[in-house]
């Protein structure tokens, strides 16, 4: 059988994680419509008939504001100097600009087989698409070229078919009723973050991170208090909301997501703590979870 690991690289917002859930059929990554959503590396386990796939989605690659932004950045480079071949995606309905030619420039040093995966085809015409797919092959000698929306949920097969002969030979690398290598806790912060990126507007959701701080199961039910760190007194009180109202909002979208996840009844306390410039200290950073350091 084949098995190895598939990076997919790309500026924020090409949709990455977007992919990554359609592949594995199953919400694996944390997704919205703001810059920087994933903040660590995911990995998507799929299993096949003839091969066991472990995709890993990394951090969108983009000029940093913050020592968190710098460590996201090479968590990405990190990730894929150690894999078997790249998915490049890209948002094929917007202009070609510096940030792609840096993300081009880092896959190309690999080495690695490229697939260029082109994604949002659904918002372009036919002509654009050819002109995209084009424009995309004078710049590099792509092992593959994939045009595709993955919003959408496009048919994945000839991808994944694709992608298999790019792989090598090897017995499975994880349990094959594994789908995701991420901890339990992780994916429980995620989704609660995912609800302050889609409900919470300006600086807020940049300047938050999710800790679990307890978890209790019992028969039928789980009870979780999480705590969300900000920078600012300003940010608390725009999580908080009037009279505690977008902190429940933000409650109970997760709660909801949360109960499919654990297959039970979830109970779900939310705190808002200040911690001061939290993005530009790497002990915190290291703490959330978030990034690698330079040691």
């Amino acid at each position: 059988m084949k098995s190895g690991f598939v990076a997919l690289a790309g500026r924020p917002n090409a949709g990455k994680s977007t992919l990554i859930n359609g592949l594995m059929q199953e919400k694996i990554a944390i997704v919205s419509s703001k810059p920087q959503t994933t903040r660590s590396e995911i990995r998507g386990i799929l299993n096949t008939e003839n091969a066991q796939i472990i995709f890993t989605d990394t951090p969108g690659i983009h000029k940093p504001n913050h020592r968190l932004d710098s460590r996201m950045n090479k968590q990405a480079a990190s990730v894929i100097q150690g894999v078997d071949l790249i998915y490049l995606v890209v948002d094929g309905s917007v202009p070609y600009a510096k940030g792609d030619a840096y993300v081009l420039k880092m896959v190309e040093q690999t080495g690695l087989p490229v697939f260029l995966i082109l994604n949002k085809v659904d918002k372009l015409s036919k002509e654009q698409i050819l002109k995209n797919l084009q424009s995309w092959q004078k710049r590099f000698d792509f092992a593959e070229y994939f045009p595709i929306s993955a919003l959408k949920q496009d048919d994945f097969e000839d991808l994944i078919r694709t992608t298999e002969k790019y792989l090598p030979e090897g017995e499975a690398m994880y349990p094959t009723d594994m789908t995701t290598d991420e901890s339990e806790n992780f994916r429980i912060a995620e989704i609660i973050r995912e609800k302050i990126l889609l409900m919470a507007e300006e600086e807020v959701p940049h300047a938050a991170a999710v800790l679990v701080e307890e978890k209790t199961f019992k028969p039928g039910s789980c009870h979780i208090m999480a705590v969300i760190l900000v920078e600012k007194q300003g940010q608390k009180g725009i999580l908080i909301g009037k009279q505690g109202s977008m902190l429940k909002k933000i409650g109970t979208a997760a709660r909801l997501e949360l109960e499919e996840l654990l297959g039970r009844k979830v109970y779900l306390d939310l705190f808002v703590r200040v911690e001061e410039e939290w993005r530009d200290r790497d002990r915190r950073i290291t703490e959330y979870g978030y990034g690698i350091t330079d040691e």
